[in-house]
């Protein structure tokens, strides 16, 4: 990263917080050679890291009027979500008041009487059950060393499960050895009635857990693809090709 320059630098009780920048783009990073967040400053509705991307194919099989998203980072979801809809009611959770301000002032977070920002820990968050039930939950809780073990717990499973509507979806950022994970795909089957994964190019492994049971064939899958890629600004071929049952 030797042609970008350092815009903020801080630390928390939690590690370093650093946001860089060049002439398109803006990064947030917790710690040396870390990317948690990146953002193209022209066009920041369009995800910049395959992950987020393939989070969005949930939108192939829900139309969500509400969403909860543990883990803000730079909020590169909550700006693609805006852009799909921007009537969705958003409800982001960030453990980091730091990362929350950082947000607001470096990465253009979309802010409205639709988005609610909670500085809580998504376990705490989770176990309180304070919250109306909504379509999607999507839970990419990450620390520079990796994905939350929490988030693979069957305890969080579980919380997730009882916030989400009767149809609704849970997903998943995790790593690409979580999909070896038996018993994490044993706690998904447990709540929920279909589970469905994609692994990126970048390692990984997007979980999609519905609460109920959606066919719908290849064809019709690549042609709505086709559809919310122009509603995205952003092509989803890609993620599409590497998105099947996990079993």
């Amino acid at each position: 990263m030797s042609d970008f320059q350092t815009l903020h630098q801080t630390q928390d009780e939690y590690g370093p917080l650093i946001v860089l920048e060049d002439k398109e783009t803006r990064i947030l990073a917790f710690g040396e050679n870390d990317e948690q967040s990146k953002l193209l400053k022209a066009t920041p509705h369009i995800p910049q890291h395959t992950y987020v991307q393939a989070m969005l194919l949930v939108l192939l099989y829900s139309q969500p009027k509400s969403a909860i998203v543990l883990g803000l980072g730079g909020g590169g979801l909550i700006h693609a979500l805006r852009h799909f809809d921007a009537g969705i009611k958003l409800t982001a959770v960030e453990l980091r008041a730091d990362v929350i301000e950082l947000a607001k002032r470096y990465f253009q977070l979309p802010l409205s009487k639709k988005l609610k920002v909670i500085n809580q820990d998504a376990k705490l968050f989770l176990e309180s059950g304070d919250h109306k039930r909504v379509d999607v939950i999507f839970a990419d809780i990450y620390s520079a060393d990796g994905v939350d073990a929490a988030q693979v717990s069957e305890s969080f499973i579980a919380q997730c499960a009882a916030l989400i509507k009767a149809d609704g979806y849970l997903v998943l950022n995790c790593w690409k050895e979580h999909s070896q994970n038996r018993e994490l795909l044993a706690y998904l089957n447990r709540y929920f009635v279909e589970v469905r994964a994609c692994l990126t190019g970048s390692g990984n492994w997007v979980v999609f857990a519905g609460k109920a049971k959606r066919e719908i064939s290849a064809s019709g899958l690549k042609t709505k693809a086709q559809a919310l890629s122009q509603q995205l600004d952003f092509q989803l071929g890609r993620s599409l090709t590497r998105f099947d049952v996990w079993q």
